[in-house]
């Protein structure tokens, strides 16, 4: 069995494009599909599709963990998240093969089922993009929130943390808590709220300023308090925090997560499984969490392929 094409197809899903990667074999009817979205970086990753398809053309597409390494070290530059989420999604189709091949779900080639259910949240607005990011006005939030309830979640993100300096200002810090109180009387003590910093505090102490407001209201966990890559500043948020922390949505590879895992710098570990190279590299950090005693949560923001990704390596 060989490799013989590489596709993208690209699909408008207003708030980003999905790339979907298609990845054929010269047996009849037998291809995989994988996807490698990354959020305004679109024609950027169908190129680097486009550069690593030569590379595994002719192989075997069931060798997985070789083809893994060509895309990843066949060349002189690091290959960065661009190149890492084209990777992703030329991985994600291996594994569909392989699957296919033998006739077995990936969540069997990977392990087997390790549980019966997976418990979900969502943004609020579902996924609109205005809600999700400009809703900040207590009333408005409150009445996402109510809505997700009533889709039958028992959790949701909220990213409600401004832009902020080295310092929060008193203002700020109210205006956080007052929205985060308002949708926890909202919602009642029964739904897990959790809270995406998306990295916006210029310095731990001031993240650490908005999490000590937030923790009345118990979050689920406070995500991404300051800037990915800054180990140092997320163990000093993680060993001052009342809260659980995550992080790992903009992080690529494993080398990225050692740091924070060594330094206990995290409690949940956010691997993206579209941009840290698929399936196996994302194994190969939720083993290494495990040593850490630090829990995983798959980040998904992205299309229906990434989700059935995640499902199946759950």
């Amino acid at each position: 069995m060989k490799i013989t094409a590489v596709q993208t197809l690209v699909v408008n899903a207003e708030m980003r494009n999905w790339v979907f990667v298609r990845v054929e074999t010269n047996e009849p009817g037998l291809y995989g599909w994988g996807e490698a979205t990354l959020e305004w970086k679109t024609r950027a990753v169908v190129g680097a599709v486009q550069d690593l398809e030569p590379l595994v053309i002719g192989h075997d597409p069931r060798d997985i963990e070789q083809l893994s390494r060509i895309m990843n070290k066949n060349g002189f530059w690091r290959i960065g998240v661009v190149g890492k989420t084209a990777m992703s999604g030329i991985e994600v189709a291996l594994w569909d093969i392989f699957g296919k091949s033998v006739g077995l779900p990936v969540w069997r080639l990977l392990g087997g089922k390790t549980r019966d259910r997976v418990r979900i949240y969502t943004h609020l607005g579902m996924g609109e993009s205005n809600a999700v990011y400009e809703t900040s006005d207590a009333r408005e939030l409150v009445d996402h929130g109510l809505a997700v309830v009533a889709k039958g979640y028992s959790a949701m993100k909220i990213v409600p943390i401004p832009y902020t300096h080295h310092i929060a200002s008193s203002r700020q810090i109210d205006r956080v808590a007052r929205l985060m109180g308002a949708l926890r009387v909202a919602v009642g003590n029964d739904i897990d709220i959790m809270v995406d910093f998306h990295g916006r505090p210029a310095s731990a102490s001031a993240a650490l300023q908005y999490i000590e407001a937030l923790a009345p209201f118990r979050p689920y966990f406070v995500e991404e308090p300051v800037q990915p890559g800054d180990a140092l500043s997320m163990r000093e948020v993680a060993s001052r925090s009342p809260c659980p922390v995550a992080t790992g949505e903009r992080l690529v590879d494993r080398n990225e997560f050692d740091d924070l895992l060594r330094l206990r710098a995290i409690t949940i570990a956010q691997p993206d499984l579209c941009h840290v190279g698929g399936l196996s590299e994302g194994r190969k950090i939720a083993a290494m969490a495990e040593v850490a005693g630090v829990g995983i949560a798959p980040h998904n923001p992205l299309g229906p392929l990434a989700s059935v990704a995640a499902l199946h390596w759950l």
